[in-house]
């Protein structure tokens, strides 16, 4: 997925009110953006990092930049949550992601659960429902191990619940992982930060759902999913 228009150049100034950032440009104009991430970003905010921002020129849009990327440990991390979707899909599609790409129909954000939507929902004839749930990854504080979640996250908690619903009732349910850094070669949970999702991961793991990792390419002008790369968890069930 090539960025469209270019981004940006610019250094981080300060990332605050979970949806503002202020960066300095590279011709020294200061600017204040919206933020497209409402977690806790962790590593990823330190004041003065490169940074690679969207501009938009619509009149209407009370800002113009959007923070897209940040520069840690020597690699471009994206950090727009808006993303990910986009991104499974065109892995799924491309035939990243194993049999899931085998399915004749894709469906995106149908409601299931309780009050829930399902990122994607896959069906076919021969194959049945397969249930397809995605999350954003950014966070790496060991060198190539990515980790999730970055904060406590009750919502994600809830969907693997209604991931293994979904397998019990004998459909397929898949976690996608789709972490935004090349950097990395493996996934494992952040059981230090959020201990009830490990617990909800474990049970769901038992229950038959499945999950993997997606790597992505990342450079100033496209960012793509690239490869699978491991989840080092114990009772995992692989999409592969």
């Amino acid at each position: 997925m090539k960025f469209d228009p270019p981004l940006i150049a610019a250094t981080l100034v300060r990332r605050y009110k979970r949806f503002l950032f202020d960066a300095e440009l590279e011709s020294g104009e200061r600017v204040t953006g919206f933020c497209p991430n409402t977690g806790s970003m962790r590593g990823l905010t330190a004041p003065g990092s490169r940074c690679y921002l969207t501009q938009h020129s619509s009149a209407t849009r009370k800002y113009r930049h959007a923070l897209e990327l940040v520069e840690a440990s020597g690699t471009l991390v994206g950090i727009n949550t808006a993303r990910p979707n986009r991104l499974v899909e065109e892995a799924i599609r491309a035939g990243l992601l194993g049999s899931l790409g085998e399915y004749c129909e894709l469906r995106a954000e149908q409601k299931y659960g309780v009050n829930s939507r399902i990122d994607f929902l896959l069906s076919d004839p021969e194959r049945g429902l397969a249930y397809v749930e995605v999350k954003n990854v950014h966070f790496c504080r060991v060198p190539g191990l990515a980790e999730f979640p970055d904060s406590v996250t009750t919502r994600g908690a809830k969907h693997l619940q209604e991931l293994g619903d979904m397998a019990e009732a004998g459909h397929r349910a898949v976690m996608v992982y789709l972490i935004q850094r090349d950097d990395v070669d493996r996934l494992s949970l952040c059981r230090d930060l959020d201990p009830a999702y490990a617990a909800a991961f474990d049970r769901a793991m038992k229950r038959g759902v499945e999950a993997c990792a997606i790597r992505c390419k990342i450079t100033s002008d496209e960012i793509r999913a690239e490869s699978l790369v491991a989840v080092e968890e114990p009772g995992l069930s692989s999409v592969l």
